[in-house]
């Protein structure tokens, strides 16, 4: 069964790369979008993805302070820092923060998919 994923960005012409890219795997399936963290949390609620692939620099919650909440409200879910500023935060503070693992936008799709696939089915990355 395909698992359900929450995009979150505040671009949207990324977020419609997000979507098309695991649209393209039989493994995953969009529930939603979100275009900052303070509205991937109120959609997480009301979605419960799988997974959720969040920015780190968004308008009105930024990608950390969304992962934090995320991960009180959904323990479970593992979270992906899909972003372009990767060099910027560390693995430790992201770690801190709830995320599962960071993917730099500037990585290949297949990059994405493969640690999205790695958390969802709990295989090696």
């Amino acid at each position: 069964m395909a698992k359900a994923v929450l995009v979150v960005d505040d671009i949207a012409i990324i977020r419609r790369v997000l979507c098309e890219v695991f649209a393209s795997d039989s493994d995953f399936n969009v529930c939603g979008e979100a275009e900052n963290g303070q509205d991937a949390i109120v959609k997480a609620q009301t979605l419960h993805p799988d997974l959720i692939v969040l920015d780190l620099s968004m308008p009105i919650m930024n990608g950390i302070d969304a992962a934090r909440a995320l991960k009180k409200l959904m323990p479970t879910v593992p979270l992906i820092m899909f972003t372009v500023h990767s060099d910027v935060l560390s693995e430790e503070d992201a770690r801190s923060a709830g995320v599962s693992a960071v993917v730099s936008k500037s990585d290949h799709a297949s990059v994405l998919l493969r640690k999205a696939r790695a958390l969802v089915y709990q295989t090696a990355a």
